[in-house]
Formats: structure tokens, C-alpha cells, sequence
């Protein structure tokens, strides 16, 4: 397996890469609730999250990942999962993200 670029995250095996999106992504471009499991999620433009849940969980996480959750979070962030676990629903405030599986 070749190492990863900068442009790629491996999956937890290390078999496969999160940023190419060989699995499918999705945009998220208003403010309703959108259940799709994914491993990251990027940032199109500055956007606000109204919450980021687990799968299995109908806890707001956005603390976990976003230190000022009020706050914009600025065009080409990435945000992952810890390890274990993955995205399941995300709500925007504002902004665009694409949900990487």
C-alpha cells in the first residue's frame, strides 16, 4: 500500500482512503437535518453547524470537534471522527459541507 498523500486519510484498516470519496459523498447545502454515515466531513464555505451526531447516538456532538460551536467553521476544514466511530447526521446552520463516506 502506498503512503498516504497529504490530500488523502486512511480508514481505520488502512486499506482505503477517506478524502478520495470512493465511496460516495453527498453536499449538504441547507439547514435540514441530512442522516448520511459518514467518515469526514469538509467544508465547501464558511458554515455554522446546528449539530453533528454519531450513528447509534442522538447526541450532539459538535463540542467534541469544534472548540467555539457558534463560530464559522472556515472553507477546507476536515473534520473526522474519532476512532470508532462515524458521522451519522449533521444539521448546518449556515454554509455547504460535503459528507464523505
Amino acid at each position: 500500500m502506498a503512503t498516504p498523500s497529504v490530500f488523502e486519510l486512511s480508514g481505520k484498516n488502512g486499506s482505503d482512503s477517506v478524502l478520495t470519496g470512493s465511496k460516495g459523498t453527498f453536499i449538504v447545502n441547507n439547514t435540514v437535518e441530512k442522516t448520511y454515515k459518514c467518515r469526514a466531513i469538509v467544508v465547501l464555505q464558511d458554515t455554522v453547524f446546528t449539530s453533528i451526531k454519531e450513528f447509534g447516538s442522538a447526541t450532539d456532538v459538535k463540542g467534541n470537534y469544534i472548540a467555539a460551536v457558534a463560530t464559522a467553521i472556515k472553507a477546507g476544514a476536515i473534520i473526522t471522527p474519532t476512532i470508532g466511530k462515524i458521522f451519522d447526521k449533521i444539521a448546518l446552520t449556515s454554509g455547504s459541507v460535503a459528507l464523505v463516506k
